[in-house]
């Protein structure tokens, strides 16, 4: 019996080892070396202080900010997410009542952490943003043509904006 179950523990022992060290250990050395931006996570540094990462959506409250897609986390149960939609939906109506609400305002993405929002949804909130900032509509809405991404080889995806990036530039200009 010994003899059968020693090459299973020597294989199990020697799997673990390529597959759960060398492989991920092989493939952080070669991202490092090839592309070390993104294997450190995108971070974005302001000043020389981290504010964030690219490919992580944030909250931004303040009027001055574009805001982001609602989290994921935020609504337990059905009730409490149809409750969350339908007040997002009711606060955005007063906020710019002469524009339909972007759907990408008030639903989560499949992660609850998508960094983007629509062009729409950008635009959506130029009128809060210029009150806020006291600037031209026009130039913040220049802003955001600036930074809307097109399609990746423009094929895949959707147009999008993302929110940290957008944020950014705006306190860039305001400074």
């Amino acid at each position: 019996m010994l003899r059968e179950i020693r090459p299973a523990i020597v294989v199990l022992v020697a799997l673990t080892l390529i597959t759960g060290l060398a492989y991920p250990l092989a493939m952080t050395g070669i991202a490092q070396a090839l592309f070390p931006r993104q294997a450190q996570g995108s971070l974005i540094e302001r000043n020389g202080t981290v504010v964030g990462s690219e490919l992580v959506g944030q909250v931004f409250e303040s009027d001055k900010y574009f805001h982001s897609r609602p989290s994921a986390t935020t609504a337990p149960d059905p009730k409490a997410l149809v409750d969350r939609v339908q007040g997002d939906i009711d606060k955005l109506k007063q906020e710019n009542p002469s524009m339909p609400v972007p759907i990408d305002l008030v639903t989560t993405s499949a992660s609850g952490l998508d960094p983007h929002i629509s062009p729409e949804a950008a635009l959506f909130q130029v009128p809060r943003v210029a009150k806020a900032r006291n600037l031209p509509e026009d130039r913040i809405r220049q802003l955001v043509a600036d930074h809307t991404e097109g399609r990746l080889f423009g094929l895949l995806g959707e147009p999008r904006v993302n929110v940290l990036l957008l944020n950014i530039a705006l306190d860039q200009l305001a400074g």
